[in-house]
């Protein structure tokens, strides 16, 4: 399984960077983890957009899908050989309301992304099977309901934590997980009661308390530095950490 990243920014953009978006090839899938600002045109950059299967929304802030309206262009309007096939859209409950909105918010019928995608409404409780990859969902705290996801294939596994604050049922989701992609979003933790996004020091906490055999950094800004959110979740987890970067790849498993 490869885990490409096509956008790790928080909900601004880095210059020339896109907010959340991952490519996750295996299974005999090419899926897309997430769709934020800037994500359609990096994802062009490494395959036809054509050829994914299927498109996976953690939740539904704008910074995880608001390219999901150029993407639905490209499918429905390109001039050549006709529109694109049809991706299966994954999208946690709310969803075909908050698209018709961002449609309807960018001049575009409401419909819009519902014509390009078949859309399905999945539930956190219930997996999913893509191809050879099996997906899992586990509700995390964010100011909206939010979702980390995992693929695994032929063993392997990849979680990513979506947007979240501290969480037990996190750590616990990921546990002995071979690649753990968790946010950095904050230099100082949020008040207690208002908690909903992780510093680095705290995603290295959630990946020491998983067992998790590798950390991968992201949603953080450009001006943080990888070798500060690096430096940052080493105090708190001894294995190998990674900082995301748009084109950074890797592969899970053999």
């Amino acid at each position: 399984m490869r885990i490409t990243v096509l956008g790790k920014s928080p909900a601004w953009q880095d210059a020339d960077g896109a907010c959340s978006g991952y490519l996750v090839e295996g299974g005999g899938r090419t899926v897309l983890l997430d769709c934020g600002p800037g994500v359609f045109a990096k994802l062009r950059a490494r395959v036809p957009y054509e050829s994914v299967d299927a498109v996976v929304l953690s939740h539904l802030h704008a910074d995880h899908v608001m390219d999901l309206v150029p993407f639905a262009s490209g499918i429905r309007y390109r001039p050549w050989e006709g529109a694109a096939p049809r991706p299966t859209l994954y999208a946690p409950p709310g969803a075909r309301e908050v698209l018709a909105r961002l449609c309807e918010g960018g001049s575009m019928s409401a419909d819009h992304i519902e014509l390009a995608f078949d859309v399905t409404i999945y539930d956190p409780a219930e997996p999913l099977a893509l191809g050879g990859l099996d997906v899992r969902f586990q509700p995390v705290p964010h100011y909206i309901p939010a979702n980390a996801v995992e693929f695994a294939d032929a063993g392997a596994r990849f979680t990513f934590g979506a947007d979240c604050g501290p969480s037990e049922d996190l750590a616990r989701f990921a546990a002995d997980t071979d690649v753990l992609m968790v946010e950095a979003t904050l230099l100082e933790p949020e008040p207690p009661e208002d908690r909903g996004h992780l510093t680095p020091f705290e995603a290295g906490e959630h990946a020491q308390r998983a067992g998790a055999k590798r950390l991968v950094l992201t949603h953080f800004a450009a001006e943080a530095g990888a070798d500060w959110v690096v430096a940052e979740a080493a105090r708190a987890y001894g294995g190998p950490i990674d900082a995301a970067h748009e084109g950074l790849s890797f592969t899970v498993g053999k």
